[in-house]
């Protein structure tokens, strides 16, 4: 063989060798991809633990106050947990097996969350009114508990105490008037809605029925509450998707690489 054949042999290895290292994976993107998903499961596994964990430990529903309207809530947290408990392992043995079917099914899962995340932050800004609406017919069922005198009735009677006393408001939505019959009745040692001594001289008080009351419906409160962290929660769902869409470009890219290779 020639010299210059040589050569030109030489060189055809050397630029195939130059292509398949090119078309093969990044170990970089390989490995973030892994460690990414690793935390990404570990949260998962924690928020599934201790959603469980609340749900079937009664002395967790007694220390943290949390009664059967909340289990929706806990029940919930389940849901997602277990879903980004999935989420993170596909991810994780997709890019450390270099497995395309794990890779596609991540990159399918989590585009089905980014889509129901932007559908739902659509449909809050379109339906907005409805869902005050909404809040405001929840708040009328919630008086009727304030009005009731059943056992179960006379808990929740208790803790709303608790928090007109912390939050220094009364009623939900027509101050006193939302507690009907149950206003002079109370179910602690405390007088409904009444207001603290150091407070009576302010402008959070009114007289009514002989004694100082907070004048302030605690439905204001919380109304004004939720409006005030409507820009965190926002924060939280935009830092969220810019997440989701940095993990959809990187099992895409790392799927393609894999197929190429």
């Amino acid at each position: 063989m020639s010299v210059g054949a040589w050569e030109n042999k030489e060189h055809t290895y050397i630029s195939y060798a130059r292509f398949l290292k090119m078309a093969g994976v990044s170990r970089c993107m390989k490995y973030s991809m892994f460690i990414f998903n690793f935390f990404f499961w570990v949260c998962g596994c924690i928020i599934l633990g201790v959603s469980i964990w609340i749900r079937t430990n009664k002395n967790a529903q007694e220390e943290l106050q949390i009664d059967s309207n909340m289990f929706a809530g806990v029940d919930l947290l389940i849901a997602v947990g277990s879903i980004i408990m999935v989420l993170g392992f596909l991810g994780c043995c997709g890019a450390i097996k270099e497995s395309r079917c794990m890779l596609l099914l991540f990159f399918i899962g989590l585009l089905l969350i980014l889509i129901l995340q932007v559908t739902a932050g659509v449909l809050g800004a379109v339906y907005r009114s409805q869902i005050e609406t909404a809040f405001n017919s929840t708040l009328s069922d919630t008086i009727k508990t304030l009005q009731s005198s059943t056992e179960e009735s006379k808990m929740f009677q208790e803790k709303f105490q608790k928090y007109e006393r912390k939050n220094r408001c009364c009623g939900l939505q027509n101050g006193p008037e939302d507690w009907g019959k149950n206003f002079n009745v109370s179910p602690t040692k405390y007088k409904i809605c009444e207001c603290a001594l150091e407070n009576q001289s302010t402008d959070l008080c009114t007289y009514v029925q002989g004694r100082y009351i907070y004048k302030t419906p605690c439905g204001e409160l919380i109304i004004k509450y939720l409006k005030d962290h409507m820009v965190i929660l926002m924060g939280i769902a935009f830092g969220l998707a810019v997440i989701e869409i940095l993990g959809l470009g990187f099992s895409m890219s790392l799927y393609c690489q894999i197929q190429r290779k």
